[in-house]
């Protein structure tokens, strides 16, 4: 007779679940040769998602200093996993969540921040597409929203420093479940606020650690690259974010929309394991960088949310 493991206790509400997500090897996609690759599995997380952890941060930490009086209202833009998050986030503590979004993201994720309680406001793309004007246009709106609601705090992701803590502890998680043992890690940059925060986690107790950032190729902006359009849903604004600091970066990889979705679908088939693109760009860079760096290392990167977004 096996034993079971023991259960969680009861929480006070659904926030109570967000972090302290699992992590997992990569089996059969790893490089014969190369470094360990552990992906830390952010899906498990109430909306399937990493941004869970920095709404939450954001929210409480205006909420705290009194910049989100209760029952006052939160403006975003966003690609979409962080405005579900936040409408999470928001339907739990009572505060009405006004999203800037646009038709460039998947379906999906517009429809689960309408249904938690978001109202909606969608800008047109170029064809579907990502690029800095749609990123600027998102902005501008959100601006305008939160002007002509009174006592609203907009949560203002680009340039929310309240964030980093959210992934501090989640470098701590890390720490914690690979002994301290890290060579590098590998995340993709958005607003660049989870590399930064995880990159400067990571540092304080393995300082010899790469952090490798990655970005699309077709909008290789922080390595020196035209703005160009792209298909990987949250990352690549297409210029270079308020958050991003090149010195915290050891090297920059490129992947492609077409590698980084070949990859996504690899992950499912082959490990079981169903994320988006971003996540796919994420595990195509630390293959390259576990390829390097030998048998005796560890890489870490992040399986971002959960593929069941990104189905229509």
């Amino acid at each position: 007779m096996t034993t079971s493991t023991p259960l969680p206790p009861p929480v006070g509400d659904i926030l109570g679940r967000i972090g302290g997500t699992a992590m997992v090897p990569l089996r059969r996609i790893a490089p014969a040769g190369g470094a360990r690759v552990l992906l830390k599995l952010e899906s498990e997380n109430p909306t399937g998602s990493m941004k869970d952890r920095m709404a939450l941060a954001m929210v409480e930490a205006a909420e705290a200093d009194g910049r989100l009086a209760p029952g006052a209202p939160v403006v975003e833009y966003t690609g979409g996993s962080t405005g579900v998050s936040l409408a999470l986030v928001c339907a739990v503590k009572g505060h009405p969540l006004h999203v800037v979004s646009s038709d460039a993201f998947a379906a999906a994720k517009l429809e689960h921040m309408r249904v938690l309680g978001a109202r909606l406001r969608i800008v047109a793309s170029d064809g579907g597409r990502m690029t800095g004007q749609l990123t600027r246009d998102m902005i501008a709106l959100a601006g305008e929203i939160s002007a002509a609601l009174p006592g609203s705090f907009w949560t203002d992701q680009m340039n929310n420093l309240d964030q980093l803590a959210a992934y501090h502890r989640m470098a701590d998680e890390i720490r914690q479940q690979t002994g301290g043992r890290i060579d590098a890690l590998v995340q993709s940059v958005g607003t660049a606020a989870s590399i930064r925060g995880l990159g400067e986690g990571v540092r304080r107790w393995a300082p010899h650690a790469t952090v490798v950032a990655v970005e699309p190729a077709e909008s290789a902006v922080l390595s020196g690259g035209a703005s160009g359009a792209h298909r990987i849903d949250g990352i690549g604004a297409g210029y270079v974010v308020p958050m991003w600091r090149a010195e915290l970066a050891s090297r920059i990889e490129r992947v492609s929309t077409d590698d980084a979705r070949a990859m996504a679908a690899r992950l499912a088939a082959e490990e079981g394991l169903h994320a988006g693109t971003s996540t796919g760009a994420n595990v195509v860079a630390a293959l390259r960088v576990a390829a390097d760096l030998g048998p005796a290392a560890t890489v870490v990167t992040v399986m971002c949310d959960t593929g069941l977004k990104y189905l229509t």
